[in-house]
């Protein structure tokens, strides 16, 4: 009778018994186990955004650092002998809240500067004592071949959000952070002051601009309405180059047409980050052409 009784139980499954049911096949690999995963988002067992958790978790397991890290020569540093009004600019103008401190060569990562603590020079006033060694913290170091899923461990143990990457020379090949690898498991997580990785332009006021050096020099006219020619050259970091016939040190300046330029972030090999000042006439000009392509 207790058998019958089960067997025409009325009370409904819970998700628990549904997800027990489903894994009753006993999957023998991950493959098998998504499309066990899949067939239940199709019934109802699990929503979509449960079911893509769990298939960025399992991802995760087979991913390595280098999938996900932000190479070399995107990585926005500040050097040991900044001042605080150079790391200032740096630390305003990207918005980052973490920046990866490098010695005399720019190759070489020797620890981590968090933008909050700077807060006390700041509110005490003593930016005559700024040294950028006694405020970074230490740098973790990962191999470029690390797995995610051991990574994240590493950073929930350690309490760091951010690790340089080394290549097999032990050579810094990017940085990678906790986002990074939680973006992987649930999709971009934006904040307030994140920039659109497809955008190279952010506008700061109504004649300043910062600007990638990757920024495509085609991309470029577009926005500002110019005409520089992108025969010789492919990005705006290779215009201004070519114009200054050398690398440029952080805070070199240069005028091209109606435009001025300032280097904000450049290692020994490359530009990183522009500034751009624009004439109140070419800022009128961009803002006209702009607003005749909207009513368009």
């Amino acid at each position: 009778m207790a058998d019958e009784q089960s067997s025409i139980d009325p009370r409904p499954r819970s998700w628990i018994d549904k997800i027990a049911q489903i894994f009753s096949d006993e999957p023998t690999d991950t493959k098998s186990l998504l499309e066990l995963l899949r067939s239940a988002e199709q019934d109802h067992v699990l929503d979509a955004d449960a079911l893509a958790i769990i298939e960025g978790a399992l991802q995760v397991s087979n991913m390595q650092v280098r999938e996900i890290m932000i190479p070399r020569p995107q990585v926005i540093t500040v050097s040991a002998t900044d001042s605080l009004e150079e790391v200032l600019n740096i630390v305003v103008t990207a918005s980052h809240s973490r920046f990866p401190v490098v010695g005399e060569n720019s190759d070489s990562v020797i620890g981590i500067l968090l933008a909050k603590d700077m807060l006390p020079y700041l509110l005490s006033g003593k930016g005559s004592t700024f040294d950028v060694r006694n405020m970074m913290r230490p740098a973790t170091f990962v191999p470029e071949s690390k797995r995610l899923n051991v990574l994240l461990k590493e950073f929930r143990e350690t309490r760091h959000h951010m690790a340089i990457v080394i290549d097999e020379y032990g050579s810094a090949c990017g940085v990678v952070t906790i986002e990074d690898v939680l973006e992987q498991i649930v999709g971009e997580i934006d904040d307030e002051y994140d920039v659109d990785d497809e955008s190279y332009i952010k506008k700061i006021d109504a004649t300043n601009f910062i600007v990638k050096a990757l920024t495509p020099i085609p991309e470029f006219n577009e926005y500002f309405h110019c005409e520089f020619s992108d025969h010789e050259v492919d990005t705006i970091g290779g215009l201004v180059l070519q114009q200054l016939n050398h690398i440029p040190e952080r805070d070199e300046s240069i005028d091209i047409g109606a435009f001025h330029f300032t280097v904000l972030n450049a290692d020994s090999r490359q530009i990183r980050l522009l500034k751009i000042t624009t004439s109140e006439r070419a800022t009128d000009n961009t803002a006209s052409r702009q607003s005749t392509k909207d009513q368009a």
